[in-house]
């Protein structure tokens, strides 16, 4: 599987948050169903590392990777539970030698030119840029390109279906990150998966 190339059919990496392993299955059943078939499972609490080797192993269909990445052990913990990527919120050096070395796509956050240019200088050309909507938005990271024209954008924060189709619009966007379509029961995250990947169809 290319991840890169899976991501892109889809244009959204729902960042999902577990709060308990009962939430795991009846979550990751609903995006599947709702034709949206990634999860960005975060690092946020306790039970994260639990959930990415169940969506692994149980959701074989299904593109599976960490976020809220802040360190080497949190990395190497999800790699080895299987995770196909790795996201931070901020730009991690220690993080981004193992993905490099280990050939996985990192996804470090970088809202600066300083930090765009650490992650450059690790030949990685597709950056987070978080939380999105404090830092400018669309304006800054257009900004950005024009200074670093081989870096694609994944904007996270503050994106949802009323924005999310002006966002892919730009051809820097590699693909957008959200929670919006993860609230509510199974059946409205199916409803709300499904919303964002016929928007995204739209968009391209």
């Amino acid at each position: 599987m290319n991840v890169n190339e899976f991501i892109s059919q889809y244009k959204v990496v729902p960042v999902v948050v577990f709060n308990s392993m009962d939430e795991v299955r009846p979550k990751l059943s609903a995006m599947v169903k709702g034709g949206l078939p990634i999860a960005e499972i975060t690092y946020r609490t306790a039970c994260a590392g639990e959930a990415i080797k169940t969506a692994v192993e149980e959701f074989p269909e299904m593109l599976v990777g960490a976020g809220t990445v802040i360190n080497k052990e949190q990395c190497e913990e999800a790699l080895s539970y299987g995770a196909k990527f790795i996201v931070s919120p901020g730009f991690s050096d220690e993080v981004a030698k193992v993905c490099v070395e280990r050939g996985v796509p990192y996804l470090g956050g970088c809202v600066t030119p300083t930090e765009v240019m650490k992650a450059l200088s690790y030949g990685l050309k597709i950056i987070k840029f978080f939380p999105c909507s404090n830092y400018g938005g669309l304006s800054t990271m257009k900004a950005l390109a024009a200074a670093f024209p081989a870096v694609k954008f994944l904007p996270t924060g503050g994106i949802s279906d009323e924005n999310l189709a002006e966002y892919l619009s730009w051809e820097k966007i590699f693909a957008v990150g959200g929670s919006w379509m993860m609230k509510g029961s199974p059946e409205e995250i199916a409803d709300k998966c499904k919303k964002a990947v016929e928007i995204a169809k739209s968009a391209k």
